[in-house]
């Protein structure tokens, strides 16, 4: 029989702070390159890391703002260029 974690120990929290600074990380990587992939990818580690409590709130935000931000801004070009790829 395996041991459990105490009542007033919360596990994975390591998990949701880790995903809430992957949210942050791909958020800003996509403003520069792949953002029609890295947005949708730091908006839903962003939401899930919320969803579970994470204690990096503020980084989980910023994560889900920056993947918003990576497809307005794909979304600008898109109409600029006139297809779904963009280049300088």
């Amino acid at each position: 029989m395996q041991p459990t974690a105490p009542a007033g120990r919360r596990t994975g929290i390591h998990d949701t702070d880790g995903m809430a600074v992957a949210s942050f990380v791909l958020g800003l990587l996509g403003l520069l390159v792949l953002n029609v992939f890295l947005g949708p990818s730091a908006i839903v580690l962003a939401t899930v890391a919320l969803w579970r409590g994470t204690a990096r709130r503020g980084r989980a935000l910023l994560g889900l703002g920056l993947g918003v931000a990576d497809l307005v801004v794909l979304a600008v070009l898109m109409q600029a260029d006139g297809t779904i790829s963009w280049s300088f």
